[in-house]
Formats: C-alpha cells, sequence, structure tokens
C-alpha cells in the first residue's frame, strides 16, 4: 500500500502545530490577524514568518525592511528545492506559481524520497497541501487566542516540525558518504549559528555538503 497520503499529513499535522506559536507572537507583535493570517497565507515559509514578526516585535514597524531582508535570506533555499522540483513536477506557465507556493522543506523532502518521478509528484502535492491546509489553520487559532495560550515549546512542540524533517532525512543517509555529508553540514551550521545573521547557518551548511559531493565525484 502506498504510504504517501498517511506521511503527508502526518507531517502536516506536527507542522502546523508549531504554527500556533507564530500565530500568537504576531499579534503580540502588533500585527492584526489578519496581517498574520497573509503571512502564513502568502509567505507560506516558517522559518522567515518567525524571522518577519521577530524582527518587527523588537523593532516596530519601522524595523520593517530589516523584517523582509531576514525573511528573504530564510528563504533562499527554498528556491534551490525549486530547481530541484520543477523538471519533476513539469508546471507550465502561470500554473507554476501554485507549485512554488508549495516549494518548502517538507514537500520536497518527502518528494525527493521517492523512488518514481510519479510518486515524487504525488508526495510533493500531498504533504505541501497538508502543510499548507495545517500550517493555516493552526495560525488562525494561535492568534485568535493570543498569549493564553503559552509557549508552545513548555510542550515540547517547537520539536515537532523538526523532528518529522529528521525522520524523512534520516534513512537517505544510507551509506558513509552521505553520513559524512550530513554530519559535516551539520557541524558547519551549528558552528556558525552564533557568529552570523539568522539564515546563513542554513546555506553554509548546504555550501559544505555540496563542496564534499563536488569534490567526491572528482
Amino acid at each position: 500500500m502506498n504510504r504517501i497520503p498517511v506521511v503527508a499529513v502526518s507531517i502536516g499535522m506536527a507542522t502546523g502545530i508549531y504554527a500556533v506559536s507564530f500565530g500568537a507572537l504576531g499579534v503580540t507583535a502588533g500585527l492584526s490577524i489578519l496581517e498574520t493570517m497573509l503571512l502564513s497565507l502568502l509567505m507560506f515559509s516558517g522559518a522567515s514568518q518567525f524571522a518577519f514578526v521577530g524582527v518587527v516585535a523588537t523593532g516596530g514597524m519601522a524595523a520593517i525592511p530589516t523584517a523582509i531582508a531576514s525573511a528573504w535570506l530564510l528563504g533562499v533555499r527554498n528556491g534551490f528545492y525549486a530547481l530541484r522540483m520543477a523538471p519533476v513536477l513539469g508546471m507550465p506557465g502561470v500554473t507554476k506559481l501554485l507549485s512554488a507556493q508549495l516549494t518548502i522543506d517538507e514537500s520536497t523532502a518527502v518528494a525527493t524520497s521517492q523512488a518514481t518521478q510519479s510518486d515524487e509528484r504525488r508526495g510533493f502535492w500531498w504533504t505541501g497541501i497538508s502543510v499548507f491546509v495545517f500550517w493555516n489553520l493552526t495560525t488562525l487559532a494561535g492568534a485568535v487566542l493570543g498569549d493564553r495560550i503559552g509557549d508552545p515549546a513548555n510542550y515540547g512542540l517547537d520539536s515537532a516540525a523538526a523532528a518529522a524533517f529528521l525522520g524523512l532525512v534520516w534513512p537517505r543517509l544510507s551509506s558513509s558518504k552521505f553520513k559524512l555529508i550530513g554530519l559535516a553540514a551539520f557541524i558547519a551550521a551549528l558552528a556558525t549559528t552564533s557568529i552570523v545573521p539568522a539564515g546563513i547557518p542554513v546555506l553554509l551548511g548546504a555550501l559544505v555538503a555540496a563542496l564534499i559531493q563536488y569534490w567526491g565525484k572528482k
């Protein structure tokens, strides 16, 4: 039995849980419920959304340019995902906008873990739509309830999305080479987290992984 729908919905639920805190943070930072929801509906990139709202919370509306720059920096990785997924999805014309909106960590991870192109497409759409639906529903819940729900981190919910993503990546580390690449990327990202702006550690980890892969082919 093909388990793509089950996996996709499970990931959507796990990822969506943490959007409760984004909704609460958005209204606490001074955004309206509508503005908070528009960030989830249109930006739809968790790390970028948290970066944007975090900057606004500390600097107010005067910090909007900085908030946009921070959100963009964290969203750069999605462009690389698009390069990988575009040939698989084959979306024509303006319909590419739909697939672009759903090109996130989770949808790409599920898609690239499949054995056939057909399953890659199914994994992408199932996961992208599942995450989108749950993320926006729980954003609304968090925005309406505000700080009355407390911090999801107190319940360990902040680790749900990361755990789901790790569960997707781990089976792909099937050789010593891939394990080395993963470890090197992790060390690079972890070592630079406290000394460079948000978003840069992820890009540095990706760069390290790409360089090792490149040199390994020479």
